[in-house]
């Protein structure tokens, strides 16, 4: 969603992630002392509280600092510290980090269409329709709205799974027996961590409900884009009819609420956060998605980045937005090499709106909205309704003047650039019948507003402004079209890579459709954000990785579904290698606001695509040791590692593991100065244990690449095979990355990685020469 700096993108009404500070003197601390071995929680609860009562002069005041003691999956508590007791903690044996408990925000009928995953209500892919009821997705977001018909039972919907050990919990409005079924399994809420930064909620004055359900809508929005159940009518404002459905809409939904409303915008305290990761992994989900977040720089040190490590050490695949501030470079966020970071791309669906000038049949215009009726006026001189001619939501700009029975025209590149979203809000100011925001061809966008609103681009916006003020104008419905633009695309505003912890493993990991999505909605939430807007409405449109995160959920339910012995890492490999890297019409994928064409900084690997992730022939199987020599090489110990994995037998390498050599789906090296070999590990997963395997190389520009073998033969007794990569420097450059792949292929399934070199050797050669 994306203004650049900012990861709540108010242009497409959709939220995202950056930091609020509480003005305390003390304030919620994480202490994380690695995984839960004990099996007792009890004593791992005592544990903690003897650990907290070292800095307090009493285990009861130790015991009222506490916020959580997390005891399931991982061990740690979150305490209201101030920054001594936090420093004293920090050098305490058995302590592996503390860090601040920082607040997060919240980073379609079509979409599954668009990947492949055809679908009408009595037919479909088997792929839908008849794998996921086994599988259970865990949605940390702002809770759901369980009346929703995408949150129903399907008949013929079996007994829940008997290893699931959640629950549905009471709370206001929501009463487990009523509002829990064999679809929504789940339902926990976690608000400690936010009370202690910002004090009780209070209702009166922020509507929020204490339970489970969804009062901000992005919550139930991302869980039905992940496993929601097929719906027969669905749509928003006559446009983008059909079935609606989630990627797995067999699969069973718990939903973890951990973000509240705040300011009308949704704030995720960290610690609440690893509160759910805690419960999630232990109550038995398989997938978790988590469209939440922070500013970059990206760190380990949080609860993204500790939950998830957690989880997938014991099987549970995790899912992130990228984040919304693109399309600057190394804004991506989550991007721990074990999870699975997602951008975000457009789908093949647009909303053209006509606009006819009256007495004109040869002029016409056309752009994007969500017009359900058609509206007439003139057209009006901005300078008339403004002191500086520029469509802005200030009052001390407004002239006064009425414009009711007028159709505004506002451009975006007026004076500083203009947001869409404070010229929808002067509109509605001045009472304007409409509003025409002029805007750059590359960002298409429909969504609803408080004024129907027509998004052109610039150069029929500058024929438009042209026109006699005082025309007559009229605006018709919206229509839905398909295949009538280049798609995907990337959105100007997800996030790039490349990764600001480590440049030498590539995030993101894949893009997914992310823009004008619709999925369900609660009716509590009006449908934009500005003030008096009272509508209710239960579908809406969203655009952010938010909403590309949950679609790449879905998929890894289905895979988990139809491979329930591959780890997290296998799933994760089966996405990326199978990704596509071109447009519906066989072009490579653009960019929004660009001329440039994708490279792997914007989409990762590619764009998902789901049929062939099934299959994908070979995988990457990261281990544990992987990420431990990436966490080695990060500082940390090896009695801090032992202290944070299952099996403590493991150490860090005599010789320091370059990150590149992580096994991981794409390579990356950020730093090639002369010749350097990378390695691999395929493990053949195909239906034949005997196949045979043969390389293509896309070499990057200036470097020379030599992968050895280039023939992978398998078999039933060797069914993992390592190959090595040499690339070499063959120009001078420095700070410049260049993009090619190495693809493994037996005739049927096309294994590809990206590659991804920064070459420097501008100094070596200076060097040399002097």
């Amino acid at each position: 969603m994306g203004t650049g700096s900012q990861c709540f993108w108010i242009l497409s009404l959709t939220l995202s992630l950056y930091f609020i500070h509480s003005t305390s003197s003390s304030h919620v601390y994480i202490v994380y002392l690695g995984h839960a071995h004990h099996t007792n929680p009890l004593l791992t609860y005592e544990h903690h509280v003897r650990h907290l009562a070292s800095v307090f002069h009493s285990k009861e005041e130790a015991k009222e600092a506490m916020v959580y003691s997390y005891k399931h999956s991982l061990s740690g508590f979150a305490a209201t510290l101030n920054a001594s007791q936090a420093a004293i903690l920090t050098n305490t044996r058995g302590v592996i980090s503390v860090f601040r408990s920082r607040m997060m925000k919240l980073c379609t009928t079509r979409s599954w269409d668009f990947m492949g995953l055809t679908l009408d209500y009595n037919g479909g892919t088997p792929l839908q329709l008849s794998h996921g009821e086994d599988v259970i997705v865990g949605v940390f977001d702002s809770g759901v709205w369980p009346e929703s018909p995408s949150f129903h039972e399907e008949p013929g919907t079996p007994l829940v799974p008997k290893r699931w050990k959640g629950a549905c919990e009471r709370g206001d409005d929501f009463d487990p027996k009523k509002h829990c079924n064999r679809k929504l399994i789940g339902a926990k809420y976690f608000k400690s961590g936010f009370e202690r930064s910002y004090g009780k909620i209070d209702k009166t004055k922020n509507p929020e409900y204490i339970s489970a359900r969804d009062i901000l809508g992005h919550g139930t929005h991302t869980a039905s884009t992940a496993a929601g159940s097929r719906v027969r009518t669905a749509g928003l404002s006559g446009a983008a009819g059909g079935v609606a459905r989630g990627g797995a809409p067999r699969a069973r939904l718990a939903v973890y609420k951990v973000c509240w409303s705040y300011g009308g915008e949704g704030a995720c305290a960290e610690a609440d956060v690893l509160a759910a990761f805690d419960e999630a992994v232990r109550d038995g989900v398989d997938v978790i998605s988590a469209s939440i977040g922070r500013k970059a720089p990206a760190r380990l040190e949080s609860a993204a980045g500790v939950g998830s490590f957690h989880a997938v050490q014991m099987g549970v695949s995790v899912v992130f937005a990228a984040g919304n501030a693109g399309p600057d470079l190394s804004t991506v966020d989550n991007v721990f090499p074990w999870g699975i970071s997602v951008a975000a791309s457009t789908l093949d669906r647009s909303f053209p709106t006509e606009i006819l000038v009256d007495g004109d049949g040869a002029a016409s215009f056309v752009g994007e909205a969500l017009i359900e009726k058609g509206v007439s006026g003139a057209l009006a001189r901005t300078r008339d309704f403004f002191y500086n001619g520029i469509c802005d939501m200030d009052n001390r700009n407004l002239t006064g003047r009425s414009a009711s029975g007028l159709i505004l025209v506002c451009f975006s590149n007026d004076g500083s650039e203009t947001l869409s979203v404070r010229a929808e809000y002067a509109a509605s100011l001045i009472n304007a019948t409409a509003l025409i925001f002029v805007q750059p061809i590359t960002r298409p966008l429909a969504a609803l507003s408080i004024v129907p609103v027509v998004r052109i681009d610039l150069i029929q916006g500058t024929k438009l402004g042209k026109l006699n003020y005082g025309t007559k104008l009229h605006i018709r419905p919206s229509e839905t079209a398909l295949k009538r633009s280049s798609a995907p695309m990337v959105a100007a505003f997800s996030s790039r890579g490349p990764s600001s912890i480590s440049p030498d493993f590539l995030k993101p990991d894949i893009s997914a459709p992310g823009v004008n999505i619709l999925a369900s909605w609660s009716p509590k939430a009006p449908p934009t954000i500005f003030p008096g807007d009272s509508r209710s409405i239960k579908w809406n449109m969203l655009s952010g990785t938010s909403m590309s995160c949950p679609h790449v959920s879905g998929v890894v339910a289905l895979i988990k579904s139809a491979h329930p012995l591959w780890s997290p890492a296998a799933i994760r490999s089966a996405l990326l290698t199978t990704a596509h890297n071109t447009d519906i019409y066989g072009d490579g994928i653009a960019v929004e606001a660009s001329e440039k064409s994708a490279d792997p900084f914007d989409i990762g690997s590619g764009h998902i695509d789901p049929l062939k992730a099934l299959d994908p022939g070979l995988i990457y199987d990261t281990t544990t040791q992987d990420y431990v020599n990436f966490l080695c090489n990060m500082g940390y110990s090896e009695a801090q590692l032992q202290a944070m994995v299952i099996c403590p037998q493991v150490r860090c390498p005599d010789e320091p593991e370059p990150n590149w050599n992580i096994n991981y789906p794409s390579i990356s090296v950020s730093d090639l100065r002369c010749a350097t070999t990378v390695k691999r590990t395929l493990k053949n997963v195909g239906h034949s244990k005997t196949a045979v395997y043969y390389v293509s190389v896309v070499k990057p520009h200036g470097v020379e690449v030599v992968v050895w073998p280039r023939v992978l033969m398998f078999s039933p007794f060797k069914e993992e095979i390592t190959y090595r990569v040499t690339m070499s420097p063959l120009k001078i450059s420095r700070g410049r990355y260049d993009f090619g792949s190495i693809t493994w292929s037996d005739g049927f399934h096309h294994v590809r990685s990206p590659l991804v070199v920064q070459v420097n050797t501008n100094e070596v050669l200076t060097a040399s020469v002097i």
